[in-house]
Formats: structure tokens, C-alpha cells, sequence
């Protein structure tokens, strides 16, 4: 039986509906710029907080999801770089496994020591076929993660990656650019995903205006993930929930 976020998830995606998650990195904002971070994503009716980071460099995970908790009722889900960012304070987790890359350590090795602390922990796993894309620069995730992307104008390498990722049972899709990356992933190649797997398809990096944010959930997208930007410019959170729910809609025609 499908827990609570994974059955939210998989019923938005069944009923159509475009979300967006604000992708919050516990090692940047301050209080106040995290304070105004969570403000502008309640005004904006956004869906998720996605906490994590390829690189925790401050120990300030659990502190950081009872201060979001403290400002708002979106559920915190973690998405975590390693794992030592896993806690039981958050609503659920992103159970990601590299299925782009060849490093068996991120396919399965550091999930069998993260299993029991996950166990212990009761958090929520969502289990996550994660694939990185060539984003014009290197990323600190394929840095960290010492994995080659997917080449940007390789589509049919992205599509086949995501079926064999449903065939072994993930549950979500997250294709990623990075954190700044240079540039957002292709229509053609969320086009090509899309068509491949009946699973909801979760998009992040380099999302920095709603034109873009319409056109990756008109590509196929179900989940838009917006983190640096909204960082430099948090306004921007409220016009790309507007621009994503907005996709949901019949009478939208942009």
C-alpha cells in the first residue's frame, strides 16, 4: 500500500496536475534568507520543500527542518547528497539511486548502511531513479558523484535509463542539470522519458523563469524543482507556481 507523500505524488501525476518543489540546501541560507525563502513558497501555494545537498558542510540538517516546520505545512522531503543527511524530523525521503551513472556505491552501496537508520528513523523512502544531464558545466552533483551525465542531445540514452529504472521498481523519475547548472534539460529529452515510463517525472536545474518552468511540465514533466534561483530571487517562487499550476488547467493556452 502506498504511503502518504508517494500516494500525493502518483495521484497528482494520474490526475494531471503539475507541482513544484522548492528545493531549499541547508548549508546556504541564513535564518532570514530561509525565513523569506518559506514565506514566498507559502504565498505560493508550493507543493514540496526539497532539503538536501551534494555537499553538507555545516551540521545543521535537524535544525534546519524544524525551522521550516516551524513556518509552514508543506511537506519537507529530504533529498539527500549522502548518507549522513538522513532524519527522522522530515516528512519522507527521496531513496535516490544513480541509475545514470556506474558507481556502485551510488546505485546500492551507501543505500544497505543508510537502510537501517532510514528503518529506525520511520522516514518515508521514495524510491528514486535519479539521472543526471549534462547541464553546460560540472556540476557539484557529477563532481561528488564522480559520474559522466547524460549528454544534453542524447535523449534515447535518458529514455532508456528511465525504463530500466521502472522495470527495477522505482517509483519517480528525478532528471537533474545540478545545482547552477548552466542549462535546464531539453523538451526533447523530457519528451522522450515521458513517453517512455508510466512513472511521475521529476525535473531540476537550471529553471530560472516561469517560460521555461511551463515549458518543461508541457514537455512531460509532473514535478518542477526550483533551488538557486529562488535562492537569489525568492519572488521568482510565486511565478513559477503560478506558471506550473496553471498547466493543470484546461483553459490554460499559453
Amino acid at each position: 500500500m502506498a504511503t502518504k507523500s508517494i500516494h500525493n505524488i502518483i495521484e497528482g501525476y494520474r490526475q494531471g496536475k503539475k507541482r513544484l518543489a522548492v528545493l531549499v540546501d541547508p548549508d546556504t541560507p541564513d535564518s532570514n534568507a530561509l525565513q523569506t525563502i518559506i514565506k514566498k513558497a507559502n504565498e505560493a501555494e508550493a507543493d514540496f520543500i526539497f532539503l538536501g545537498g551534494s555537499l553538507l558542510v555545516k551540521d545543521a540538517l535537524d535544525e534546519c527542518i524544524d525551522a521550516i516546520k516551524s513556518m509552514t505545512n508543506i511537506p519537507v522531503i529530504l533529498f539527500p547528497g549522502s548518507i549522513m543527511q538522513i532524519s527522522g524530523k522530515a516528512d519522507a525521503m527521496l531513496f535516490i539511486s544513480l541509475i545514470s551513472g556506474r558507481n556502485p556505491e551510488l546505485l546500492i552501496g551507501s543505500h544497505v548502511i543508510a537502510a537501517p537508520y532510514i528503518r529506525q528513523a520511520k522516514l518515508e523512502t521514495l524510491a528514486t531513479g535519479y539521472i543526471l544531464v549534462d547541464s553546460g558545466r560540472q556540476t557539484t552533483a557529477s563532481y561528488m558523484s564522480g559520474s559522466a551525465p547524460v549528454p544534453h542531445n542524447k535523449p534515447e540514452i535518458a529514455a532508456c535509463t528511465a525504463m530500466a529504472g521502472e522495470m527495477l521498481g522505482q517509483k519517480l523519475i528525478y532528471m537533474d542539470g545540478g545545482s547552477g547548472a548552466d542549462n535546464p534539460i531539453s523538451a526533447k529529452m523530457i519528451g522522450a522519458v515521458r513517453k517512455s515510463v508510466d512513472l511521475p517525472i521529476i525535473i531540476g536545474g537550471g529553471i530560472r523563469n516561469a517560460e521555461t518552468a511551463v515549458k518543461i511540465c508541457q514537455a512531460g514533466a509532473d514535478i518542477v524543482v526550483v533551488g538557486n534561483a529562488s535562492e537569489e530571487n525568492p519572488d521568482l517562487i510565486k511565478t513559477i507556481a503560478k506558471a506550473v499550476h496553471n498547466v493543470s488547467k484546461p483553459e490554460y493556452t499559453s
